[in-house]
């Protein structure tokens, strides 16, 4: 049991009362962004970092974010200060991955994972940016559970954020993730950082994906890609050209132009349509929203003809992206037909549209810069809905679509 006082009757009213400001009379200035080094990273972060900003950066296991923040630790230790806060790997750990990276060298490291000292050390040295990995082996001997609880985090997260904004550190906070992929902790945690990063991307595959699921400095919908090389992860300034590859003739394949943040991506969609036994045929989609994917199948069996109530159809999105966006729904639909009707999507053809419950085809948003990633990456042929300036085939329905996408079965 622990004495607690009692505030005095009147304490508040005795508080001095602060003046009110109205927003016309408050003075904001622009504080100049801190690059990263790192295009990609910058992208997905507005434009670089924001001084005295606190960012999550969450991910699976093995995917790369300690080797990312170093790469851009390094990169800025170039103009600034720049401290790594390691409670994961010994100081040793970190030197050899330095060594591999290469210009990391003025980087300076701590390892401790007691926070009173990690606080310290933050308000005494003041770096320009901080990356702490991770937030879920700090620890606070004032609270008796144990490392990477709920309440030791809330309050790791609650006493760095308050040091960043006071000593001016942009902070960069390593966070593990759930089964589910989202991080682990409790949500106060997303709701106290200024910017969320997802770090996305199997290990046994070489391309990541880094998107923002907050940011309150910029659009959360920028995307960026990388890929996993013998030095580091290197940034993929043309995503386009390896996601949106295909062979000629093949069936169950077609290319789409999706609409990530202000980035157009050609990607290739798979499907395979197989005759099933079950009760209910399953729709399967792998980097799609399922309940999109349910919706298209039932359009295209009642506005397209397309006999797939006793088939079961499987849908992926090549390279490991996900798309959420409903511009991409004509390719998913056209690689659905290919599959169950057998024959391929005419060569060089990329597709982009949103499909309504009518069958009719909705124009997808920012036409113009998808057309100009397709002619960029030499595709001749684009289908579009009808009124699409620009697109060389042009379809009111899903139906007249089909028929404009997909090659003609020979005899």
């Amino acid at each position: 049991m622990v004495e607690e006082a009692v505030p005095a009757r009147g304490a508040a009213a005795a508080a001095p009362a602060r003046p009110l400001l109205r927003l016309v009379e408050v003075e904001a200035e622009e504080a100049d962004r801190i690059p990263t080094g790192l295009e990609e990273l910058d992208r997905v972060l507005g434009g670089g970092l924001v001084p005295a900003s606190l960012v999550l950066v969450g991910g699976e296991p093995g995917v790369g974010k300690s080797t990312l923040l170093l790469s851009a630790l390094g990169a800025i230790s170039r103009d600034r200060r720049a401290l790594l806060v390691t409670g994961e790997e010994s100081v040793v750990q970190v030197k050899l991955r330095a060594s591999r990276l290469g210009g990391c060298e003025a980087v300076e490291i701590l390892a401790e994972t007691e926070l009173d000292t990690v606080c310290a050390t933050l308000e005494r040295e003041r770096p320009g940016v901080c990356v702490i990995d991770s937030v879920q082996t700090l620890y606070s001997s004032e609270i008796g559970s144990a490392p990477g609880s709920v309440s030791q985090v809330r309050e790791a997260a609650s006493r760095i954020l308050r040091v960043a904004k006071e000593a001016g550190v942009a902070t960069f906070l390593v966070g593990h993730v759930t089964k589910d992929g989202s991080v682990a902790g409790p949500r106060v945690l997303e709701h106290l950082v200024d910017c969320v990063l997802q770090f996305e991307g199997d290990r046994y595959n070489s391309h990541r994906i880094l998107r923002a699921t907050k940011n309150r400095f910029g659009s959360t919908n920028e995307l960026a890609v990388f890929e996993m090389t013998a030095g580091g992860l290197v940034g993929v300034a043309e995503p386009s050209a390896i996601f949106g590859k295909t062979v000629p003739g093949e069936i169950g394949a077609a290319v789409t132009c999706a609409l990530e943040g202000t980035r157009p991506l050609l990607i290739e969609i798979q499907s395979l349509v197989a005759p099933t036994d079950l009760a209910m045929p399953r729709r399967v989609g792998t980097g799609v929203d399922p309940k999109r994917l349910a919706m298209i199948v039932a359009v295209l069996a009642r506005h397209a003809g397309l006999p797939l109530g006793n088939a079961d159809v499987f849908v992926n999105v090549a390279g490991g992206i996900r798309i959420d966006e409903p511009g991409a729904d004509l390719g998913i639909a056209l690689a659905i037909a290919s599959a169950a009707r057998g024959v391929p999507v005419i060569d060089g053809l990329a597709a982009f549209g949103e499909i309504g419950l009518t069958g009719r085809l909705r124009a997808a948003a920012q036409a113009p810069r998808r057309l100009e990633e397709c002619r960029k990456l030499g595709i001749s042929s684009v289908l579009a809905p009808e009124g699409t300036e620009g697109a060389s085939l042009q379809a009111e329905s899903l139906r007249q679509a089909l028929v404009a996408g997909l090659a003609q079965k020979s005899a």
